[in-house]
């Protein structure tokens, strides 16, 4: 893994490459899918969850067009951290982004091959896998009986 650090001057080094790095080049490396860590030069403190969220908010700055997290989008997370028990957000987000991901590589695959399928059949799995993944995501809710009453946490999850 790469260890990048982070310096008082705000200053971020790739001591593998020897150099200064800016938040554009550590967004290339998530973009590249090459695995990194941002520590504190002097306390060894894992920062890299306060850049990765740097990175997010320059990006929706440059980019007005491509804003993904709305005014009423983040009032809402802020909301989540205040209930009594905060909903399992974290994992919705990864599982739904994962999804989305995968499913608009498919759609690239499949719009560079000749297409086996028309149009609304393609939209048609889609909508079916999209259907099974909620439906599979929402049963394991506490309180939907999907958990197998574990609380909520996934099996591999320390209790």
């Amino acid at each position: 893994m790469r260890v990048i650090r982070k310096y008082a001057n705000r200053r971020l080094y790739d001591t593998e490459q020897s150099h200064y790095v800016t938040l554009e080049d550590l967004r290339q490396l998530v973009l590249d899918d090459v695995p990194f860590r941002v520590e504190d030069a002097k306390s060894g403190e894992d920062l890299t969850r306060t850049i990765l969220l740097s990175i997010i908010i320059e990006q929706e700055q440059a980019d007005g067009d491509a804003e993904v997290f709305s005014n009423d989008l983040l009032a809402q997370f802020i909301r989540v951290y205040d209930m009594a028990q905060p909903l399992p957000l974290a994992r919705y987000l990864e599982q739904g982004t994962r999804l989305m991901m995968e499913q608009q590589q498919r759609m690239q695959d499949q719009w560079q091959q000749a297409m086996r399928h028309s149009p609304m059949e393609l939209m048609r799995e889609l909508a079916e896998e999209n259907m099974r993944f909620w439906q599979q995501t929402i049963g394991q809710v506490p309180g939907n009986g999907g958990n197998g009453g574990n609380g909520g946490k996934d099996d591999d999850e320390k209790p």
